[in-house]
C-alpha cells in the first residue's frame, strides 16, 4: 500500500513537471512543437522530368551531331617571331586570335582532324608565317605539328601530327545542301575553349567576295567569332560540310553573316597536297572583264536572236603576250562561253574552269568573236603562285 503511495506522488509529479516544460515550450516557442504550422508551410508535390540519359535526345536536340564531330575538332596555337603584319580592312574578317602588337606572341585558331594518319585541315591564315604550331585535342592531348602544305587561293591549309587513336571526322557531301538546313559551327573562339552553336544555312555557292582567289562558299548565320578559323561546319548528322573561313562584320563580332569553304573544294586540295605538297592549276594568260552592253557594241558582239539578251560569257580584256592563250589565237574581244564543254557565265566561272585544266594538256575553248562562234585548243601553263605579302592582308 506504502508502495502504491509513493509510485502515484512520483508519477504526478513527473506528469506535472513534463505539462510545465509542455507549457512553457509552447508558450516561448510553439515552433519547435509545430514547426510547419506557425511558418506558413504546406506539404508541396513536384513533378520531376525522367532522367533524358536514359530517354535519348529530346526533340529538336542536336546533341548527337556535336557529340560525333566535337571530339576530332582541335585548337591551334601558333607561335610566331616579332615581323610586321598587314591587316585586312574592315568588314571582311578571318576568325583568327593574333596578338595586337608587333612582338612574338601566340595565335589560336581551329582545325579539324580528316584522317587517322593525324592529317588536319585548317585555314591557311591561321599558320601562316608561324613559326612553330601546337594542336589541342578536345581530349586534352597536345601534339607539334608539320606543315604538309599551303593554298592561299583558297586560305586552306593540312597539318600533320603523329598522335595514336585519333577522332576522325566523318566528310559529308556538301553538294546535298541546300538554303534552310540546320548546321553547327565548332571552334575554339576568343580561347575560351571548344564552342558549338548552331544556324542554318542562309546562302550557297557564295562567290565575287573579294575574300578568297576561288571562292564558292557556304554562307550561314550559325554564330561565328575570332578563333574559330579553320573550325568545322557540320550537318545535323555531325558530318563535316565545311571549314568556317570569314565573316562579314564591322566590329569584329558575330553579326550572322558567316563563310565556310564546302568539304567539295577542301578534298580536292587535301588530295594535291598529300600528294604533291602543293596546288597546281590551269593558266592561260587573259584579263577577263564581265560583259556590258557597251563592251558588247564596241567589240561587234551579238545579241541573242530570239531574246535580244547580251550571250552569257566573259570577254577577255587583254591577253598575255607569248602566253598559252595568245598562242592559241585567243584575241581581246573575244567572249568565252565554255572551258572544256563547261558553260562560263562570269569572272569567277573561268578562273575555276581555267583552274581545274592540267597543265600542259590542251583543252577546248569555246568563244564568241563578233557574230561567230569558234573553238580553239589552248594548253594550259601553270598559275603562278600569289606573292606571301599579298596574302598576309588576309589577316
Amino acid at each position: 500500500m506504502e508502495f502504491m503511495k509513493r509510485f502515484w506522488l512520483l508519477f504526478s509529479q513527473s506528469v506535472t513537471v513534463v505539462l510545465a516544460l509542455w507549457f512553457v515550450v509552447a508558450t516561448l516557442q510553439p515552433g519547435w512543437l509545430w514547426p510547419g504550422l506557425f511558418r506558413g508551410e504546406a506539404k508541396v508535390s513536384f513533378l520531376q522530368a525522367p532522367d533524358q540519359t536514359l530517354q535519348g535526345a529530346p526533340a529538336g536536340s542536336l546533341r548527337s551531331a556535336a557529340l560525333r564531330a566535337s571530339p576530332a575538332v582541335v585548337s591551334i596555337n601558333t607561335q610566331q617571331v616579332a615581323r610586321k603584319k598587314m591587316r585586312r580592312p574592315e568588314p571582311w574578317f578571318h576568325f583568327f586570335e593574333e596578338p595586337e602588337d608587333e612582338s612574338s606572341g601566340a595565335g589560336l585558331g581551329s582545325g579539324v582532324i580528316v584522317s587517322a594518319e593525324g592529317y588536319v585541315l585548317t585555314n591557311n591564315h591561321v599558320i601562316e608565317e608561324a613559326d612553330g604550331i601546337q594542336v589541342v585535342l578536345n581530349d586534352g592531348r597536345t601534339a607539334l605539328a608539320k606543315v604538309i602544305g599551303t593554298d592561299p587561293d583558297t586560305d586552306l591549309a593540312l597539318l600533320k601530327i603523329d598522335l595514336p587513336n585519333l577522332p576522325v571526322i566523318v566528310l559529308g557531301q556538301a553538294e546535298s545542301l541546300q538554303v534552310g538546313d540546320t548546321v553547327l559551327a565548332i571552334g575554339n573562339p576568343f580561347g575560351v575553349g571548344q564552342t558549338v552553336t548552331s544556324g542554318i544555312v542562309s546562302a550557297l555557292g557564295r562567290k565575287q567576295l573579294g575574300i578568297n582567289t576561288f571562292e564558292n562558299f557556304i554562307q550561314t548565320d550559325a554564330a561565328i567569332n575570332p578563333g574559330n578559323s579553320g573550325g568545322a561546319l557540320v550537318d545535323v548528322n555531325g558530318s563535316l560540310m565545311g571549314i568556317n573561313t570569314a565573316i562579314y562584320s564591322r566590329s569584329g563580332g558575330s553579326l550572322g553573316i558567316g563563310f565556310a569553304v564546302p568539304v567539295s573544294t577542301a578534298k580536292q586540295i587535301m588530295s594535291a597536297l598529300i600528294q604533291y605538297g602543293k596546288v597546281t592549276r590551269g593558266w592561260i594568260g587573259v584579263e577577263p572583264r564581265p560583259l556590258n552592253a557597251e563592251l558588247a557594241e564596241s567589240f561587234g558582239l551579238a545579241k541573242d536572236a530570239g531574246t535580244q539578251k547580251l550571250p552569257k560569257g566573259v570577254l577577255i580584256n587583254g591577253v598575255l603576250q607569248n602566253g598559252p592563250a595568245a598562242q592559241a589565237g585567243i584575241r581581246p574581244g573575244d567572249l568565252v562561253l565554255q572551258v572544256a564543254g563547261q558553260a562560263v557565265v562570269d569572272v569567277p566561272d573561268l578562273l575555276t574552269r581555267v583552274a581545274a585544266l592540267t597543265p600542259g594538256q590542251p583543252a577546248r575553248i569555246l568563244l564568241q568573236r563578233g557574230a561567230k562562234q569558234l573553238e580553239v585548243n589552248v594548253s594550259p601553263g601553270t598559275r603562278p603562285q600569289p606573292p606571301s605579302q599579298q596574302q598576309s592582308k588576309r589577316r
